[in-house]
């Protein structure tokens, strides 16, 4: 679709867009545009309407995912870290008790009867796993009975950490360390004290493996590891990533805490993990389970790009979407103004020349009176001088009767054209030759062309086709305009006229010269009546009769014209005009 501007010229939908949005040239005080205003402003309010929600429920939908995710991932690892806790602390509970029961039950004479101890590690070995040995420790700190695979008795034990630890407990649970028999273990001692007020401490000794074997269970695959380790920082059971036994963990030591703690962003080996930690009741043992939070994090990296994705490509494609709806519903709009505006301009002219029109014909009428009388008066004149014997003829006096005469006869070709301006003329029509009509038309100017030695040229397409119109006023039409051409060139001018079948059912006829131009503020004002570029040998009617002729016949006139260079006139006159 092509739009026309003030002067009927077609204006593309590229340049179109652009005089709404970028071209404020027209836009005396450097302000945008009220087309690009309402256009920015409408983007502007729809968008916001748009993607407010839309980024308000992302970010809603984004924290509570991350939220449930959180959960999903540490509730796993807080429940491991308690099941394990208490695994651990039923591991021990269960073997002090075994050791309160049988230091309470057996006389003293029997637990240091070495002849019996057999008997009681057999039992203990059936009820509990990981038993090593057991032995039985006076208040000296002197092994007077053992059972198990060494040959430990009358060993001397006061130098010993576990039994230092005694002299003020009735149970300890001592860390993890070799001995001498270079094997990791811990010591489970129960103190009672017998009929003469001395200390009788009875000793298990535990083998590491089966509690090894638990915390193993507990590092499942997103497990990165789980371990053991001492109130001092020491290693207690082997870690994946922090070596063996009695090595010392990096993490430092958490705090004391009746249950099982979480702790996030914890920086160990250029990682960060998250960390469950439980403090094993009744012993310096401290549980520790790793989980690498990269590991664990991949699924909520993924969902994070996706919604990050899904929000920006739903952005822009709402964009997009209001941009193109807000660029053709203002489009529409300024195609409506033009539309209002020029049926305005049209009904603005139409009444300014009904009023002329009403001033010409009362003009005309009240001087074609006169006119006939003095056209009359004139004639009695010639006829008395030239027919009667009373009055000798006088050449003289008949010459200036026919002067007179004939400008009475131009006064009466003016006021016929005047009310011919101002009466409705219907319309003629017949099949008619443009390039023959014009040729007539030059034809009527052909001295004056000669005289001022104007060179006039007609080129037409091969395939021009015949017009229904009316003869009379498409003659009167291009006599204004050639004679106009005529009045704007100076002697050796050159007047060329194209005719071609453009557009399509229509034949447009381009009058071109190389006159001396309109000024661009005198185009918006050529058609109006009474408005010449002539100055004093204009009346300023002539485009405006031209204008109504073309009206009348259904085509549509403009002009382009450049100071100094020339002016072009494009008519385009229908085939065949409609009634």
């Amino acid at each position: 679709m092509k739009h026309s501007d003030k002067n009927g010229k077609e204006e593309s939908p590229k340049n179109f867009l652009n005089s709404i949005f970028f071209d404020d040239t027209n836009n005396k005080t450097n302000k945008p545009s009220r087309y690009r205003i309402m256009w920015r402003n409408t983007v502007l309010v729809v968008a916001a309407v748009s993607i407010i929600p839309l980024i308000t429920i992302t970010a809603a939908n984004y924290y509570l995912y991350q939220q449930s995710f959180k959960r999903e991932i540490t509730e796993p690892i807080n429940r491991i870290t308690s099941i394990t806790k208490h695994f651990l602390e039923s591991f021990l509970e269960e073997r002090i008790a075994a050791a309160k029961y049988i230091v309470s039950r057996e006389r003293s004479e029997d637990l240091f009867d070495s002849d019996k101890l057999p008997d009681i590690l057999t039992r203990m070995r059936k009820s509990f796993g990981g038993i090593v040995d057991i032995g039985v420790v006076d208040s000296s700190g002197i092994m007077r009975a053992y059972e198990g695979p060494y040959d430990l008795r009358g060993k001397v034990c006061h130098n010993q950490d576990w039994f230092t630890k005694m002299l003020t407990r009735d149970v300890y649970v001592s860390d993890v360390f070799l001995g001498n028999r270079k094997v990791p273990h811990f010591v489970i001692a129960v103190k009672r004290e017998d009929q003469q007020g001395k200390s009788i401490i009875f000793r298990v000794t535990i083998d590491t493996e089966q509690m090894e074997r638990q915390i193993q269970v507990a590092g499942g695959k997103q497990i990165s590891d789980a371990f053991l380790i001492n109130t001092k920082g020491i290693l207690q059971t082997p870690s994946r990533l922090f070596g063996s036994i009695l090595e010392n963990f990096p993490g430092g030591i958490p705090a004391y805490s009746q249950g099982s703690e979480l702790l996030e962003n914890v920086w160990l080996q250029n990682q960060f993990y998250l960390m469950g930690t439980a403090h094993i009741e009744k012993s310096s043992f401290i549980f520790v389970i790793l989980a690498n939070q990269k590991d664990l994090m991949k699924s909520w990296f993924t969902y994070q790009s996706e919604m990050l994705l899904f929000l920006i490509f739903s952005t822009v494609a709402i964009l997009l979407i209001i941009m193109r709806i807000t660029t053709r519903w203002v489009t529409h709009i300024k195609e409506a103004d033009l539309r209002r505006e020029a049926t305005l301009h049209n009904i603005e002219h139409t009444n300014r020349m009904a009023s002329i029109g009403r001033l010409a014909a009362g003009v005309a009428h009240e001087i074609n009176n006169p006119l006939a009388i003095i056209n009359e008066k004139a004639g009695l004149i010639t006829d008395i001088l030239t027919f009667t014997k009373d009055h000798p003829q006088d050449n003289k006096i008949i010459k200036q009767t026919q002067s007179i005469i004939e400008s009475v006869s131009r006064c009466s070709e003016i006021t016929h054209r005047l009310l011919g301006f101002a009466r409705h003329m219907d319309v003629k029509s017949e099949p008619l030759a443009l390039d023959s009509l014009i040729g007539d038309v030059l034809g009527f100017l052909e001295k004056e062309a000669a005289y001022r030695d104007i060179k006039t040229q007609i080129k037409t397409s091969d395939t021009l086709p015949t017009i229904h119109s009316d003869k009379g006023q498409l003659q009167q039409l291009f006599l204004n305009l050639i004679n106009n051409a005529f009045d704007a060139m100076k002697k050796g001018g050159h007047l060329n006229i194209n005719i071609k079948k453009y557009p399509p059912k229509c034949v447009t006829v381009i009058i071109k010269d190389d006159g001396s131009g309109i000024p661009r503020k005198a185009l918006e004002k050529i058609f109006e009546p009474f408005f010449s570029t002539k100055r004093d040998k204009g009346t300023g009617l002539g485009l405006s009769i031209t204008y109504g002729i073309v009206q009348k016949l259904g085509g549509t006139i403009s002009v382009d014209s450049q100071v100094g260079i020339g002016t072009t006139f494009y008519v385009t006159l229908p085939e065949n005009r409609q009634q």
